[in-house]
């Protein structure tokens, strides 16, 4: 019963991110952006999306891309950009170099960034290392799922970033493709 629930949960994260990921493709860039606000908003509305902000952050590990254990723990007092992806997500891959360059831009200010792909571990980890991704990458299937759903993701819908303080409290949750500008205003606000 919990392996078919798990089966059901994957598959209907892969069809919501396809059905996003067509809809983000034939979309003017203006529009997309219009598009992302009322996704998150809808989301939140129609029970998508939990409202986690300014709850302390959920307990986890998961493996990085060397099959080590790793908790979220490990990052304590840093500022925390988590970011749910996977391989088969287009707007995912377009923003893993934007967040490359901000890990390098603001790691020395305590910027952490960390990708949780839903994913096979290697293929994950060579894509990773393809896009000469700065930043460690966790990998998972369906524990990854229940790690975003945690972090108030009930959809599963890709990409999905959750930023934590230092202190670990969630300061901002984004369902969509980052926006640059939102995002770096978002981090900066926080040092």
């Amino acid at each position: 019963m919990r392996q078919t629930t798990i089966i059901m949960v994957a598959i209907a994260v892969m069809a919501a991110s396809a059905g996003y990921l067509v809809a983000m493709r034939f979309a003017p860039a203006t529009q997309q952006t219009q598009q992302l606000s009322r996704i998150n908003a809808g989301a939140l509305a129609q029970g998508q999306l939990e409202e986690v902000v300014g709850s302390p952050r959920p307990e986890f590990t998961l493996a990085d891309v060397s099959g080590a254990a790793t908790p979220v723990t490990t990052y304590d007092g840093k500022l925390l950009l988590i970011n749910f992806w996977a391989t088969w997500c287009a707007p995912c891959v377009e923003e893993m170099p934007m967040l490359s360059a901000l890990q390098s831009r603001y790691e020395d200010r305590g910027l952490q960034i960390i990708g949780i792909a839903i994913d096979d571990p290697e293929k994950a980890s060579g894509f990773a290392a393809d896009l000469g991704i700065e930043y460690p990458v966790l990998v998972g299937t369906a524990d990854s799922v229940l790690v975003g759903r945690q972090y108030g993701n009930r959809a599963g819908m890709l990409p999905y970033s959750v930023l934590v303080d230092r202190q670990g409290i969630i300061q901002w949750t984004h369902l969509g493709a980052l926006v640059p500008e939102e995002l770096e205003a978002q981090i900066t606000a926080l040092f």
